[in-house]
């Protein structure tokens, strides 16, 4: 079974909405996950990523048998991570278990903080974002783009 995100937060854990990145940052991390950010809190977004992202799921999977599998959301953190920052699975591994905004953003609250990914499962789950998903994504996000650009004006 995947889930979407967790729909109950854990203790110490933030919404997405509240998790303080520094806007002042010049690193590039921060910049994706505040486009992250936005698209998640943007409710209709939100649903067509998700609408998206759910094509990854294999048809045969039960919904009541077997484990769970990493969130839809977890997985849309670290492939974009994974591929603008153009990293190899290690260095997603190294941020995924060690960057406090990442972890915050991928779910973890001070619950379950000693929690960490194997670099499989990281492999496994970000390479499901085929071509074909990633094109429709970025379909999402550039006319998200283009709609908050005409609001500026």
């Amino acid at each position: 079974m995947r889930n979407v995100s967790s729909p109950q937060l854990q203790l110490g854990e933030l919404a997405i909405a509240d998790i303080k990145i520094d806007s002042r940052s010049r690193d590039d991390i921060p910049q994706l996950l505040q486009g992250l950010q936005y698209l998640y809190t943007d409710k209709t977004l939100r649903s067509e990523l998700f609408n998206v992202l759910e094509k990854i799921i294999p048809q045969e999977t039960s919904i009541e048998h077997g484990r769970p599998g990493m969130a839809l959301w977890s997985i849309l953190v670290m492939g974009t991570l994974r591929l603008n920052l153009n990293c190899d699975y290690d260095r997603l591994l190294e941020l995924a278990n060690q960057h406090k905004t990442i972890r915050q953003m991928l779910g973890h609250g001070l619950v379950d903080d000693d929690e960490t990914y194997s670099l499989q499962t990281i492999r496994d789950n970000v390479q499901k974002l085929t071509p074909e998903i990633l094109d429709e994504i970025n379909q999402i996000v550039v006319r998200a783009g283009q709609s908050l650009k005409k609001k500026k004006r």
